[in-house]
C-alpha cells in the first residue's frame, strides 16, 4: 500500500480498526524508512527497533481480539529526546547525558503507552533545548528534508524532519521559546505550544521551568487534536499542572470561522523578510475570503517580550545546570554554553524586572483577547536560513530574530499554533502562528483546521523523496 508513511493519523486510524492496515506492518515500513534515510537526516538518535515491534506485536492482538483503544492505537510516533523514558537512553540532544538512561517514564510517555502508541525512538534536538537553529554541536544537525543545506529550526528540529521525511506519523516536542513551531515552520508541518499546564512537563528534561512546555507535532491540525486528546490532563506529579475539566478537541474541526475577529499585533508586522510579507499577506487575504474579520491591533507590550524572555529562560536555565557548569562548563557545546553563561550573570533585579514586564504581557493580552478571538503573525520574520559555518553566531541570531514573534506565548501561558504558510521564493516552507486565550486549544483547532483546507503546503512521498531525498 503506497504512502502509507505520509497518511495522517486521523486516516491511518480508522484502517487500522478495520484490520485493513497491520500496526506490525506498518511499523517495520517506518523502520525500514528509518534504515534508510536516517544516514543522510540524522533524525534519530536512538531507534527502538526491538522495542518498536513488541508494542506493534501487542497493539495488533489487541486489535484483532476487539480492544480497540482509539485513533493513537497502532500508530508509529518519534519522541523528542529530552522525555524521559524507562531504561531507554535520554540525551536531551546533548553528549553530557549520552549515557544516562532514566528509571521512570515522562507522564505524556505513559500516555501514549496507555493509548496504543508505538515508539519507534528517540529524536535528535537542540542540545538541553537550549537553540533555536537546531544545529546540535555535539550529535551532528538533522538538517532540513526540504533542503538539507538549510537548518531544520529548533529545538524540536528532527521532530519536524522525521515529519516532513516519513519518519514517523506524529511527534512530540518541547516549546520554551518557540521550539514547536519555529520547526514546525521551517519544515512545513503543524506545532502547537498548549497552555502552561495542560500537558505534564513532568519527566522531562528542563530548560527553563517556567516557560517550558510539552506539545504534539504532526502534518494535519486533525493529528494535533487527536494527540492533544492524550497528552493532555491533569498530573499531580506536576506542580503547574491544571486540574480541569477537557473538552474533546476534535470537536472544533472542520467549523467554518465566518465572523470570528483575528488580531493582527502591528509589532508582528515590522521587519520581515520580503518573501514572508508577500505570503502573510496572501494569508490574512485567504483567512478574510473564508469569512474571518482580520484586522491590526497595538499591543506595544510586546516590545518587552525579548528581555523578558531571554533574562528568563537564560536564568532558570543556569540554575538548572549550574553545579554541572561549575564543574566543567566545556562539556557543553560552545553556543549553549554562551547562553548559560549569560543567565549565570543576570542579576537577581533582573529577573525581577524580567517577571514585571511579564505580568504586562500577560495583562495586555488578556486586553487584547476581549477584542478578538486570536491573534495572529508570522512564526518567524525571515526565511529559512542555510546552516552556517559559525553555528554559535547563527544560533543566537535566529533566537535573536524569532524570539520576538514565538516566546510572548510561552511568558504568558497561552496557547500558539504553528501552520504552514506557503513556500518562500527558494522552495522552502514558512509558517504563521493563531495565538489563542487561556485554554482555547478547541478554537485554535477550528481555525487551523479552516486554514488548513486552503492547502498552503502538500507534504507528500513524491515531494520530499523524490524532490529532496533521493533513494539512493
Amino acid at each position: 500500500m503506497a504512502d502509507l508513511e505520509f497518511m495522517k493519523a486521523s486516516e491511518l486510524a480508522p484502517m487500522i480498526e478495520r484490520k485493513e492496515v497491520s500496526p506490525v506492518e506498518l511499523t517495520e515500513r517506518f523502520l525500514h524508512r528509518i534504515d534508510k534515510l536516517n544516514p543522510k537526516l540524522n533524525a534519530y538518535l536512538t531507534t527502538l527497533e526491538t522495542t518498536a515491534l513488541e508494542q506493534a506485536r501487542k497493539a495488533e492482538e489487541e486489535i484483532v481480539n476487539g480492544r480497540y483503544k482509539g485513533p493513537l492505537h497502532g500508530i508509529p510516533i518519534g519522541i523528542k529526546d529530552n522525555y524521559k523514558t524507562k531504561g531507554i537512553r535520554t540525551t536531551g540532544g546533548a553528549k553530557i547525558f549520552d549515557e544516562y538512561t532514566p528509571d521512570v517514564n515522562a507522564t505524556t510517555i505513559d500516555k501514549l503507552d496507555e493509548a496504543g502508541g508505538i515508539n519507534l525512538g528517540k529524536l535528535n534536538m537542540h542540545p538541553l533545548g537550549a537553540g533555536s537553529s537546531g544545529n546540535n554541536l555535539d550529535y551532528g544537525v538533522s538538517p532540513n528534508p526540504w533542503n538539507t543545506d538549510h537548518l531544520p529550526g529548533g529545538s524540536s528540529s528532527a521532530s519536524a524532519t522525521a515529519l516532513a521525511s516519513g519518519l514517523a506519523v506524529l511527534t512530540t516536542g518541547t516549546d520554551t521559546w518557540g521550539s514547536n513551531r519555529i520547526p514546525a515552520a521551517m519544515s512545513g508541518v503543524y506545532g502547537l505550544k498548549p497552555t502552561h499546564g495542560l500537558v505534564s512537563t513532568h519527566g522531562l528534561l528542563p530548560t527553563a521551568w517556567s516557560l517550558d512546555t510539552a506539545g504534539p507535532f504532526a502534518r494535519s491540525v486533525s493529528d494535533i487534536a487527536l494527540m492533544l486528546n492524550v497528552m493532555a490532563g491533569f498530573d499531580s506529579k506536576d506542580p503547574q499542572s491544571l486540574n480541569i475539566d477537557l473538552p474533546d478537541y476534535t470537536e472544533t474541526l472542520n467549523k467554518d470561522i465566518k465572523g470570528m475577529k483575528i488580531g493582527v499585533p502591528r509589532y508582528y508586522l515590522e521587519g520581515l523578510a520580503p518573501d514572508i510579507e508577500t505570503l502573510f499577506g496572501k494569508a490574512r487575504k485567504t483567512l478574510e475570503d473564508l469569512g474571518a474579520e482580520v484586522r491590526e491591533i497595538d499591543i506595544p507590550e510586546l516590545s518587552m517580550a525579548s528581555f523578558a524572555g531571554q533574562v528568563t529562560a537564560n536564568g532558570e536555565a543556569a540554575a538548572y545546570n549550574y553545579s554541572m557548569m561549575q564543574k566543567d562548563a566545556g562539556q557543553y557545546p560552545q553556543d549553549v554554553r554562551i547562553l548559560l553563561s549569560a543567565g549565570t550573570v543576570s542579576s537577581t533585579s533582573q529577573y525581577l524586572k524580567a517577571q514585571q514586564a511579564r505580568r504586562k504581557l500577560a495583562d495586555a493580552f488578556q486586553k487584547a483577547f476581549e477584542e478578538v478571538d486570536v491573534l495572529l503573525g508570522p512564526t518567524l520574520p525571515i526565511t529559512t536560513p542555510e546552516i552556517a559555518k559559525d553555528e554559535t553566531k547563527q544560533n543566537l541570531q535566529v533566537i535573536q530574530r524569532g524570539l520576538p514573534f514565538t516566546v510572548p506565548a510561552n511568558l504568558t501561558g497561552v496557547p500558539s499554533l504553528a501552520v504552514p504558510m506557503g513556500l518562500s521564493s527558494d522552495g522552502l516552507p514558512a509558517g504563521m502562528q493563531f495565538i489563542g486565550s487561556h485554554l482555547s486549544e478547541g478554537k485554535l483547532m477550528q481555525v487551523g483546521s479552516a486554514w488548513e483546507d486552503t492547502n498552503p503546503i502538500s507534504v507528500g512521498y513524491a515531494e520530499i523523496e523524490g524532490s529532496h531525498i533521493p533513494d539512493e
